[in-house]
């Protein structure tokens, strides 16, 4: 969850350090770090943000071409400058930078006290770079022996960036559970956990695989197997413009991607829907191909924003394909012992690839001998790197904590996949096919007319709720989970308590809280569940409810009942949760905007939720 960058080359490394560091500002994080080696150690570390940390350092009186840096979401202590990253080992020959948690910490940290090691942190990572210190010392061998040897007691998920003292000309790093990418420069190494953080400097990769030793030298670069031997890197190209991560005239990263939805979704679609004809191309599918076409069940894992989304991919799924669908929360299916079958099919999404309990539901999945299937937004993340075959989305970086067009590219993926299975499994007529694949295709420009006339109204009808207490999501069928994603932004941004539920539920239970001070929003699309949906609005209204409503431009009986209309264009039911979120996106940014909440970084949250 939280940032690392290291640098070694010819240049000075603090401005480098944190400048990557300011890239992965997105992840979220609470204290901030940087050590740097030179002629001597200048070791940083400041609670609060990035810019803390620059202010309470000159940058002339930091010198060195080798260092590491991090940005800290705190998993173990409070978050103080003591716990704050880089940590220094109890006798100064090592530094060390981690993300992950090492579930044994306690009982290394007894040993080493025993030993006569004191801690300055309550942190796990200061126990990792004690015991490779401890190591290196008693058996008198080389620094990377040392770490491979103390790697080896460690229970956990681990990124590491280490310095030692003693070799400043190397910086070596290593991965378990926990992402990390080295950048190829002209003389000159860099590594981070993303790869958001290089782009200033090379668009040349290395994505090391569990567990491979990584030494960074000036001009080599060394992979090491878990027995030590040398191994030849795989250097990949990575393909987006640094533009992409800019925020351009927008005020935050979260509105300019909720407007960049239409170019994301059309993105995603491109080279896969051709611009004429009536067919889907899917060639990430074919290793799974066989499975895909005679499968019995499918069993969808994620969490959060993607969680929603597979949702909405289990009523596509079982409307078209006639496939039966469980969705699961991924941190949940990893605990309780899943009956999986020989003919089910895993599906597992993730925006950034890297989220810890889904990618432990696919490597329990896969150790049952089931095949899994990713959906990513991420190209060389670890979910694309360990499923069977995989779909990418192409809603470019995603910065906002909060997911907006890496939802919507998800739902158009999930789409596709379950139009292609209905195609291949003979279970969708040809001309619902044809209607469903051209509406997919007008799905962009109806967003843009969304975005184009609803921003300016939404944001004066942030203004009369942004004092709020609580909002109540509802809807029905391909609705309802739409209302929890609405409900789940309006909490994540704007901190205000929001719930989301099947419209039917309201009698059973959250009906007792509608007062004249609760606004409720409808997700209210015309259906075959219309006539049920205009009973709930009736039965909030007589309760003095507020009610805002989300419906198609044509509607009339809705209107005459709620306080607040938002219209969208009409599209057929199954895609309607494309155009449906983006007011609710609206929404809950502009509230958030009104309370001054920090929209892109909300407390508490990280972007990339890489632990437990």
């Amino acid at each position: 969850m939280c940032g690392i960058i290291g640098y070694i080359g010819r240049e000075e490394a603090w401005p480098i350090l944190i400048r990557g560091l300011k890239r992965l500002e997105y992840r979220g994080y609470d204290s901030a770090g940087v050590a740097v080696l030179g002629e001597r150690l200048h070791l940083h570390r400041v609670k609060g943000k990035v810019s803390d940390l620059e202010k309470s350092v000159r940058e002339d009186a930091v010198s060195g071409r080798a260092g590491i840096g991090h940005t800290r979401w705190a998993t173990h202590g409070l978050p103080e400058s003591r716990n704050a990253h880089p940590h220094r080992s109890m006798h100064g020959h090592f530094l060390l930078v981690h993300n992950g948690i090492i579930e044994n910490h306690v009982h290394l940290r007894e040993r080493l006290m025993a030993r006569g090691y004191r801690f300055t942190s309550d942190t796990d990572s200061e126990v990792i770079v004690n015991l490779i210190e401890y190591i290196y010392l008693k058996d008198k061998i080389p620094a990377a022996l040392a770490m491979r040897l103390a790697l080896k007691k460690l229970t956990g998920t681990y990124g590491l960036a280490i310095l030692c003292t003693d070799e400043p000309h190397r910086l070596f790093a290593v991965r378990r559970g926990s992402p990390l990418v080295i950048g190829i420069g002209e003389k000159a190494h860099y590594l981070a956990s993303d790869t958001l953080a290089l782009r200033d400097h090379t668009d040349k990769v290395v994505f090391p695989e569990e567990d491979q030793l990584v030494i960074l030298e000036e001009e080599r670069l060394l992979l090491l197997d878990d027995d030590h031997h040398p191994l030849r890197p795989h250097i990949e190209t990575l393909d987006e413009e640094i533009g992409e991560v800019e925020k351009g005239d927008f005020p935050h990263y979260m509105l300019k991607e909720i407007f960049e939805q239409p170019a994301a979704i059309r993105d995603t679609i491109r080279g896969r829907i051709p611009d004429e004809g009536q067919e889907i191309h899917l060639g990430g599918l074919f290793p799974l191909l066989p499975l895909l076409k005679k499968a019995e069940r499918i069993i969808i894992v994620g969490c959060g924003t993607s969680w929603h989304a597979a949702l909405i991919g289990e009523y596509l799924f079982e409307e078209f394909a006639r496939i039966p669908v469980e969705v699961e929360y991924a941190s949940e299916f990893r605990y309780r012992h899943p009956v999986i079958r020989p003919g089910d099919l895993i599906v597992a999404i993730s925006q950034s690839g890297e989220t810890a309990d889904t990618l432990a539901a696919i490597r329990q999945a896969r150790q049952e001998g089931a095949k899994v299937l990713g959906i990513c937004n991420v190209v060389g993340a670890s979910i694309p790197r360990e499923t069977d075959a995989g779909v990418y989305t192409h809603a470019g970086p995603e910065i906002g904590v909060a997911s907006t067009k890496a939802f919507t590219a998800q739902v158009t993926v999930l789409a596709m996949i379950a139009l292609w299975l209905a195609k291949a499994r003979n279970t969708l007529d040809d001309d619902s096919f044809s209607r469903l694949v051209r509406e997919l295709r007008e799905i962009p420009g109806k967003i843009r007319k969304i975005l184009d006339h609803n921003h300016e109204p939404i944001k004066d009808l942030a203004r009369q709720y942004q004092h709020a207490s609580n909002f109540l999501y509802l809807g029905r069928g391909y609705s309802f989970p739409v209302a929890l994603e609405g409900a789940l932004k309006m909490k994540e941004i704007s901190y205000i308590h929001a719930e989301g539920y099947p419209a039917a539920e309201m009698k059973h239970g959250p009906i007792a809280l509608i007062d004249e001070n609760m606004p409720v929003v409808f997700i209210a699309p015309r259906d075959n569940t219309y006539d049920k949906i205009l009973s709930n609005i009736r039965e909030v209204k007589a309760r003095r409810g507020k009610i805002i409503a989300i419906v198609n431009e044509e509607e009339k009986e809705i209107r005459q009942l709620a306080d607040h209309l938002i219209t969208v264009p009409s599209t057929l039911l199954p895609l309607s949760p494309l155009l449906t979120v983006v007011p609710l996106q609206l929404l809950a940014y502009h509230i958030a905007v009104l309370r001054g909440c920090d929209v892109d970084q909300p407390r508490n949250l990280a972007k990339s939720v890489t632990v437990e």
